[in-house]
């Protein structure tokens, strides 16, 4: 099965390519922004330390800013996801050139981290993809953390995070907050990577989306094929944006319960149920009918 299919995105990316009214704020890497598969008007820079744009096409930085952004903003004629071309994506540098090429998710701390969610809510995102994970984190700089995702939670901007990937049990500053969706990646038959971290709180509000074997654009060549936490993510930002663009005066938390509420109640488990994106529909567009009706 693939990956659109396996999330029933297929039917909602029919629907609707996205509305630049919506926006996306990716924090990660620098991005090949001339990309000929890239959906270069929809693309803006938030200012940051990091150019938002590829100095070094090859570095892991580049490539893992570059891939995100294609299943997010990828042309619909090309090889990757290309979900949601048509929303705004605002790019939001954090990680500095890395020429190693061994991380496959890279890592911000969590002041780094803070500054770069609060520009991102303040430039008019609407929701935030973190694919991503926290390095050399300390209470008191968590706490940094924490107080930009109260702000997040304040200006109604929905944050998507990867789990991790480290095949623990457990949780973190940012998968631990109530208000963020934390994303684990499961495979082509949608069960959870030996690789993802799983817990009780990622499985209370979070949601499993395809981790494996996902192809989406490179900053050299024209494809690429990848997988893990850092690659499900988007597939959660991306169904959240085309919903949105297609209910577009629906508050933040109706958005986020129609998205994580796939079953009514979920068994106590450390993994989080697939996301389904046709049902969030159904259940947004049965909540819209019966406004108009109020």
């Amino acid at each position: 099965m693939f990956p659109l299919e396996l999330v029933r995105l297929t039917a909602l990316m029919e629907r609707t390519s996205g509305i630049p009214e919506v926006t996306i704020g990716l924090i990660d890497g620098p991005v090949a922004t001339q990309h000929a598969d890239l959906a270069g008007e929809h693309l803006h820079e938030i200012p940051g330390k990091n150019g938002a744009t590829c100095s070094q096409a090859n570095s892991t930085a580049c490539l893992h800013g570059t891939f995100v952004a294609g299943i997010l903003s990828a042309k619909r004629d090309s090889l990757a996801p290309a979900i949601c071309p048509n929303c705004t994506l605002l790019l939001r540098p954090i990680f500095a050139r890395d020429d190693s090429g061994r991380d496959p998710m890279p890592s911000a701390t969590p002041v780094e981290l803070a500054a770069a969610i609060i520009a991102c809510v303040d430039a008019g995102a609407r929701v935030i993809n973190l694919s991503l994970g926290l390095a050399q984190p300390s209470t008191k700089e968590e706490r940094a953390l924490e107080e930009a995702l109260d702000h997040a939670v304040r200006h109604g901007v929905i944050v998507v995070a990867a789990a991790g990937n480290q095949g623990t049990v457990g949780s973190s500053a940012i998968t631990r907050h109530p208000w963020v969706i934390p994303v684990v990646a499961c495979d082509l038959r949608g069960r959870p990577t030996n690789e993802s971290n799983l817990g009780s709180s990622i499985a209370r509000h979070g949601l499993s989306a395809p981790g494996e074997s996902v192809t989406s654009l490179s900053s050299e060549s024209q494809s690429l094929t990848l997988g893990g936490t850092s690659v499900a993510v988007p597939f959660v930002t991306g169904a959240i944006a085309l919903l949105w663009s297609e209910f577009p005066t629906a508050p933040a938390a109706q958005i986020k319960l129609a998205v994580t509420r796939t079953t009514t109640l979920r068994r106590a488990s450390v993994a989080p149920p697939l996301l389904d994106a046709e049902t969030a529909y159904q259940i947004l567009s049965t909540a819209n009918a019966r406004r108009r009706l109020a």
